[in-house]
């Protein structure tokens, strides 16, 4: 298999699975969805008539101004399609089009910062926050897990590999949100160095805002490579200890390489797809945020979006951050797999 028709079949099939998480959604949440779409038609002509007194007046009794006002409204229904069953093939295909194409709808309980009920604006506003943490923290724990496996690796039974299998079981076995609360205790209340909210007090629009997240982010950041960069070490450390027992690698310690280029140009090279493929996930899960993380560092993410979304029952929030994030999961997936062939030959050659 060629590499231009590798990568045409996974993009095929990226967009095939991407497709078919919308319709599932859409499953779902149909029946709930189309009574809210149906109230936010409802609620909009009634606003745009109440703001047009001159439209009320013309009227010579209430009952002939509701007449008008439902009949305003089923015709605006028909406009929009939503005359039909939401579970009819017209209705699917229109709504998956605008899911596509990023056309969400407006938010029943939720705003931005700034106002916005349009939930593509809500899920833009929390995307690079949870972007700048989550991603920050990954690279983080990514480069430290990579030299300290790699080390251990060449080190098999040292103390080293003991303290670093060790610390990755420790570090795996606690929750992330009671460290949190461990670290909010010490560095917020006792010794007073970070915030105890992630959140900054002070609006988005304010020149110093950059500045007052990034200081924000830091007692989550720590704790957030604190517990995972150990379990990254770990995995490394049993990827690359196969890879250390090869005859190539033998033959090179043999004729006087140096131990440091052995490990993290020729070994490391080969432990790469799967590494690669960790790290990519890694990546792409980070984008969701954590719900528990961001909430108890109240960090204004997309973890945090959907803890309140779901507390509140925004259906409109929950499908667009779902499909957003899935895109970006499907996206990291399909260049995690560009890398794999590229590094593995035999991938993308099929054998």
């Amino acid at each position: 298999m060629g590499i231009k028709r590798y990568v045409a079949t996974r993009a095929v099939t990226m967009f095939a699975v991407l497709m078919i998480t919308i319709l599932i959604t859409i499953s779902l949440v149909g029946s709930n969805m189309d009574v809210i779409l149906k109230q936010g038609v409802a609620f909009q002509v009634r606003s745009e008539i109440t703001d047009n007194p001159a439209i009320a007046g013309g009227f010579l009794s209430v009952e002939k101004f509701e007449e008008f006002v439902q009949s305003q409204i089923e015709q605006r229904m028909q406009i929009l399609g939503l005359d039909e069953p939401w579970y009819s093939p017209q209705r699917i295909g229109l709504t998956m089009y605008k899911i596509l194409f990023l056309d969400f709808g407006h938010a029943t309980f939720l705003a931005s910062d700034s106002g916005s009920t349009d939930v593509r604006d809500i899920i833009f506003e929390k995307l690079p926050r949870t972007i700048l943490l989550f991603t920050t923290a990954t690279i983080l724990i990514s480069i430290i897990g990579i030299f300290l496996g790699a080390l251990a690796s060449s080190r098999v039974g040292s103390m080293t590999d003991r303290l670093t299998s060790s610390f990755a079981i420790i570090s795996s076995s606690f929750p992330v949100w009671w460290i949190g609360m461990l670290l909010i205790f010490l560095f917020a209340f006792t010794y007073q160095v970070f915030p105890a909210r992630a959140t900054p007090d002070i609006p988005s629009s304010d020149p110093g805002y950059i500045g007052a997240l990034l200081y924000h982010m830091t007692l989550p950041l720590i704790t957030i490579v604190l517990i995972g960069f150990g379990s990254w070490a770990y995995l490394v450390r049993n990827f690359m200890v196969g890879i250390m027992q090869e005859d190539y690698i033998t033959a090179k310690k043999t004729i006087g390489i140096r131990p440091r280029r052995i490990i993290y140009t020729h070994a490391l090279k080969n432990a790469a797809p799967p590494i690669i493929t960790i790290l990519a996930l890694s990546l792409s899960g980070s984008l969701g945020g954590a719900i528990i993380t961001e909430a108890v560092f109240d960090w204004p993410g997309m973890g945090r979006l959907y803890f309140d979304a779901i507390t509140v029952l925004d259906l409109p929030v929950i499908i667009g951050a779902t499909y957003v994030l899935t895109a970006f999961f499907l996206v990291s997936i399909f260049i995690a797999d560009l890398l794999y062939g590229y590094f593995d030959p035999r991938i993308r050659a099929g054998v």
